[in-house]
């Protein structure tokens, strides 16, 4: 069943949401070569905490950690270690917050250093599939328009849309209806109505669709090898459109990227 949303419950998933954009923000300046994944997550939970809000993902289904970081062929879900990151690797980190009882939950894909010009293309044409998902995010559209038109783009390069692993709705409980897959056919799937939210969040693959599981019940990874991207924004119908409860600004200030991605989807006060 779809959960909708009252303009006052809307104002706190959107402060939910912001909690999450500006730990990534934070985050993002911390990213470099010999830092560890695990000195991030305790940083990420450090100014969760300081800032009033709950993290989202610890202690979710048992979860050990603030952060999901998953680096290179990681797909989703990759535990904060000891293990350094290193010039050349690409991060996809993962972070919810609660405020006031509602959920936010995006993620950003990062570069440290210099990468391979194919993952950086991965990189940069995930993040503009997630905005042509968010197009479709719009009242009497359905769930198969938005995987549609992230999957045709993707896959227009060859890369793997990954099936397992997919949106969802989001509020009082991290994972609400609908979920909302990353591939699909259009005018399929449930109906967009207003006062909807969700996470759409693209996992794309350099390589091959298919993933692995890995023993510790919770890394997942391309079954090639090559490299994955991820990207995930949270979003609401407002007035029948699409609006962003979540943004990358605060990342962008970090890392010097001047975009207009955001702009049509902007949150109006």
């Amino acid at each position: 069943m779809i959960v909708t949303k009252s303009k006052e419950e809307l104002e706190i998933m959107r402060r939910a949401a912001l909690m999450v954009s500006k730990t990534l923000g934070m985050i993002a300046a911390e990213i470099k070569p010999g830092v560890t994944s695990q000195r991030l997550d305790d940083l990420a939970e450090q100014y969760i905490r300081d800032n009033g809000a709950i993290p989202g993902f610890k202690g979710l289904y048992d979860c050990p950690s603030t952060l999901l970081i998953s680096p290179n062929e990681e797909v989703v879900h990759g535990l904060p270690k000891d293990m350094e990151i290193k010039d050349g690797d690409v991060l996809s980190i993962d972070c919810g917050a609660i405020v006031e009882g509602f959920y936010g939950d995006h993620a950003y894909t990062f570069t440290v250093g210099e990468v391979p010009e194919e993952t950086r293309l991965l990189l940069e044409r995930t993040k503009k599939s997630l905005y042509l998902g968010i197009e479709q995010f719009r009242i009497n559209n359905r769930v198969g328009d938005v995987g549609y038109a992230i999957q045709e783009y993707c896959e227009g390069f060859g890369y793997g849309v990954v099936r397992e692993l997919v949106g969802h709705g989001l509020g009082r409980v991290m994972h609400e209806d609908p979920q909302m897959p990353n591939y699909g056919k259009r005018g399929r799937g449930k109906k967009f109505v207003e006062g909807m939210t969700v996470a759409i969040e693209p996992m794309i693959n350099l390589g091959t669709k298919n993933i692995k599981h890995f023993p510790d019940g919770w890394t997942i990874k391309t079954r090639d090898g090559k490299p994955s991207a991820h990207f995930e924004h949270n979003a609401a119908i407002v007035d029948g459109e699409p609006r962003l409860l979540s943004t990358f600004d605060y990342v962008h200030e970090v890392l010097g990227i001047t975009s207009s991605e955001e702009d049509p989807y902007r949150w109006k006060e």
